[in-house]
């Protein structure tokens, strides 16, 4: 769910948040449009995912199971790669920030947003998050140089946002709550990029190591809260769980060795373009299956932010 470099930050949700550069796997033999294809799919479903959870379990329930089921799938990555967790308490302690901000956070403010919007509008939300980026690396990143084009393509996405949101008719039947926990949730994610740049990316540890204990941080983070702020179900609710271990499982664990392998093998400019097939898909799933309902301004304006969200990707031209 959102871009940036996968060299230089562990990995979020749904979108290319990488982490450590990695040493050049093994060429795949399942070819990269195709994971490609995949991975756009299991994070456009993420948000109909989340939505089926919190129809049976509490938000935080629902981003704790995502995250336990997402650092199994790591665990089980890192068993099989004969590779441990890293070390140092300072590289941990910049994890657990990194958790906070990339995983916990914004994990659970979608599932509290999903409460109130359609999983359609949560999507899209998510998708804004290139804008955030923009806006917070020209403050933040002294190498990120702002251009014309890049700022241009901060106002039109930020101009799709109003679209989406309906400003033009006072946000008429917007729910104002849900919306602003997902464009905070969506503000999370660059917000946690920056810190790992600055603090993790020239880390010797591998990106898979680093993302283990990043989930597992994370994963701790909400098992301590999670019970002192809901009470164990009274009873299973089948669906929601199904919802919740797949949520899990694909979107956040499967779906981290996909992205890490589509960006080592093809690059981080064509790895973070999955960023643009989520909100189409996130749209889809929620008409087609959850029967949510769209006007025109929702896929008017939802185009306008990613136009929006390219422009502000294209990197200024090298004089000479």
């Amino acid at each position: 769910m959102s871009s940036v470099t996968a060299s230089t930050a562990p990995v979020g949700a749904p979108g290319p948040e990488g982490s450590a550069p990695a040493p050049a796997p093994a060429r795949p033999r399942l070819d990269w449009r195709l994971r490609f294809a995949a991975l756009s799919l299991i994070w456009g479903f993420s948000f109909l995912l989340i939505k089926v959870g919190t129809q049976g379990y509490a938000p935080f329930q629902v981003t704790l199971g995502r995250l336990a089921f997402g650092t199994a799938v790591l665990a089980v990555a890192m068993a099989v790669r004969r590779e441990g967790l890293p070390r140092g308490a300072r590289t941990w302690m910049h994890l657990a920030v990194a958790g906070f901000l990339l995983n916990a956070l914004p994990f659970s403010l979608f599932a509290f947003a999903e409460l109130t919007i359609p999983s359609t509008l949560a999507g899209i939300c998510n998708a804004t998050s290139p804008l955030w980026g923009m806006a917070l690396s020209l403050v933040a990143l002294r190498e990120d140089r702002p251009t014309r084009v890049r700022v241009a393509g901060l106002g039109l996405g930020f101009l799709g946002v109003l679209t989406v949101l309906g400003a033009w008719q006072g946000f008429h039947g917007l729910d104002a709550r849900g919306t602003a926990l997902a464009l905070l949730a969506s503000l999370s994610y660059p917000v946690g990029w920056i810190y790992v740049r600055r603090t993790l990316a020239g880390s010797s540890a591998s990106h898979l190591s680093l993302t283990g204990g990043q989930l597992l941080l994370a994963t701790v983070q909400l098992a301590v809260v999670t019970p002192l702020f809901t009470s164990v179900p009274s009873s299973l609710a089948v669906g929601p769980l199904l919802a919740i271990a797949a949520l899990g499982t694909l979107g956040t664990g499967l779906a981290v060795l996909v992205q890490y392998g589509i960006v080592a093998e093809v690059g981080p400019t064509t790895g973070q373009m999955v960023t643009y097939f989520v909100p189409v898909i996130a749209a889809a799933a929620g008409i087609l299956l959850l029967g949510e309902t769209l006007t025109w301004s929702t896929p008017v304006g939802a185009a306008v932010v990613l136009a929006g969200a390219a422009l502000t990707q294209v990197k200024p031209k090298r004089a000479g």
